[in-house]
């Protein structure tokens, strides 16, 4: 059931170019799914009329909170990571589908590239809660793009690489070693489209079942607007609604 609410904004975390985000409703939250995502309205701004959407970091049901990570790339990300602790912040959540729960005893691998790790982590915690442990594998240009690696370190067995060889092995995710010593049951993918793109053509090679995280424009988050429209092996769908989440034999990649 969506759910348009205020938020209170009660922890603020500053990164390198990113910010993340805590924030507690007075009502009791929706149930969530990892890979599902929100609709934050940007106010004070006349360039930034249309809602912003964020990818769920983090859900907290008890304690009523929603976590985001947010990458400041545009007006609406900057003005929404000047928020300040105190500051009511609106949304509308949760929308889109997510990620599919693998059976237990399968092995899963978990596979983010920059700010694409941001919905691993609220994923990699369900999936904890239900006795699978993941296998993590992110990566970034350079290490201070590896926001909270201690923390997703604490949920699976982690492997980094970055463009640069400032952490982990250098190079790109589909480089790492890990793919020639381990095989899997499932993957799961976020991140840049390039990215996405040639991890899930090692999945086909490798016959993996994988499921990546799209980040197409997104206005109204409801499937209306026609904006973040996905050519697929079924036609053309609207990734805020019949994703984010796709399995990639359905995507005409």
């Amino acid at each position: 059931m969506k759910q348009i609410a205020d938020f209170k904004l009660v922890e603020k975390q500053d990164y390198s170019r990113s910010v993340l985000l805590r924030l507690r409703s007075e009502h009791p939250l929706p149930d969530i799914q990892p890979g599902q995502f929100v609709q934050v309205r940007i106010d004070g701004s006349p360039s930034t009329y249309l809602r912003r959407p964020i990818s769920i970091h983090d859900v907290d049901l008890q304690r009523k909170e929603v976590s985001l990570l947010v990458q400041q790339v545009g007006e609406g990300t900057r003005r929404l990571a000047s928020a300040d602790k105190g500051d009511t912040i609106n949304m509308v959540l949760p929308l889109g589908a997510g990620f599919t729960m693998p059976e237990k005893g399968e092995k899963c691998l978990l596979v983010g590239g920059g700010i694409g790790i941001a919905p691993l982590f609220y994923f990699a915690e369900v999936l904890n809660e239900k006795s699978i442990r993941p296998t993590l594998l992110l990566g970034g240009k350079t290490k201070t793009d590896l926001i909270r690696l201690v923390d997703y370190q604490q949920f699976g067995e982690t492997f980094v690489t970055t463009e640069d060889g400032s952490l982990g092995e250098k190079g790109f995710v589909t480089m790492h070693s890990i793919w020639q010593r381990q095989s899997f049951d499932k993957i799961y993918v976020c991140g840049p489209k390039p990215m996405m793109k040639a991890v899930a053509k090692l999945a086909v090679e490798k016959d993996v079942w994988c499921e990546v995280s799209l980040e197409n424009l997104m206005a109204c988050g409801l499937g209306a607007c026609l904006c973040c429209v996905e050519d697929t092996v079924d036609g053309h769908v609207c990734v805020c609604k019949e994703g984010p989440v796709f399995n990639t034999r359905r995507l005409k990649w």
